[in-house]
């Protein structure tokens, strides 16, 4: 049996550095992209998704229905119509 601390780093796979190309053009911005408009875009895309979650919410809620009542409260109670219609 050889032991892991005995080989050198090279040995066992691990190295610094591997080579890369330079130029690299990719929709997703090559290796370790930063785009510089990264914070404008995370913000545009976490809107679009709370907005997309939120019209799927409110249909969701809209058509919910439960045949057989719970025998206790339960958090979707606060906004399903059936509910909110017998208050």
């Amino acid at each position: 049996m050889v032991r892991s601390s005995c080989l050198p780093i090279d040995a066992v796979g691990g190295v610094s550095r591997f080579p890369y190309p330079k130029e690299v053009w990719s929709p997703a911005g090559g290796w370790w992209a930063q785009p510089k408009a990264w914070k404008s875009n995370t913000l545009i895309a976490g809107f679009g998704l709370a907005v997309t979650v939120a019209a799927v919410w409110k249909v969701s809620a809209e058509k919910e229905q439960r045949y057989q009542q719970p025998t206790r409260w339960i958090p979707s109670m606060m906004w399903a119509k059936q509910y909110k219609d017998q208050q």
